[in-house]
């Protein structure tokens, strides 16, 4: 019963570092916390709760080292983390292209033609997906952190260089940046009717 009430960053942290100790090398705390880009009281803590709850036990080295291992029910307990965490991400695909895809067809039948995408990350993809499905033209990608690169045959500028003449409605393509993409929109005079958000996913 636990478990289900166990929060998604705490469950993903406990699946990367049961995932970790599960390969052949033996692992201190140092790379642990190394690999997984967390401090190292961090990854104590979490190593701790581990070994309670009997997913992992700690081997002694000489020289006052410790190794990680897993036990067959931390194996298990990988395995169902592993399936509740692609649940969960098949569900997040669901609903955002569901409601990408709801967004995109009102903007049609307002008679919008053409849209930019601002922010690009996996959920722009999705969105793209969804924008296949409705006679809406994706005409600019804009994100500061990926300018140069290509979206889907579309090239990504800056967002100072897409808002440049555009009269498209934006849509914001991306769950990570989304508030800070509205504010930086907001703070470059895009009024807030021309800005397109999702509900949360």
């Amino acid at each position: 019963m636990n478990n289900v009430a166990e929060k998604p960053l705490d469950s993903s942290r406990s699946l990367q570092l049961l995932s970790e100790i599960s390969g052949e090398e033996p692992l201190s705390q140092r790379e642990l916390s190394r690999r997984l880009g967390i401090a190292v009281g961090l990854v104590n803590s979490y190593l701790k709760n581990l070994v309670s709850k009997g997913f992992v036990r700690v081997k002694n080295f000489p020289s006052n080292r410790y190794a990680y291992l897993l036990t067959p029910q931390g194996l298990a307990e990988k395995s169902r983390l592993a399936y509740q965490h692609l649940s969960y991400f098949t569900s997040l695909y669901t609903v955002a292209r569901q409601d990408y895809l709801d967004m995109f067809r009102r903007m049609e039948n307002a008679g919008v033609r053409e849209v930019a995408f601002c922010g690009v990350d996996e959920v722009a993809e999705v969105a793209y997906l969804s924008l296949q499905e409705t006679g809406l033209e994706l005409v600019v990608v804009m994100d500061d952190s990926r300018s140069g690169d290509v979206f889907f045959g579309v090239p990504v500028v800056s967002i100072v260089e897409g808002l440049h003449g555009l009269r498209a409605p934006l849509v914001i393509s991306s769950l990570k940046q989304r508030d800070g993409l509205q504010q930086m929109l907001h703070g470059l005079g895009v009024a807030g009717g021309r800005i397109f958000v999702t509900g949360d996913v």
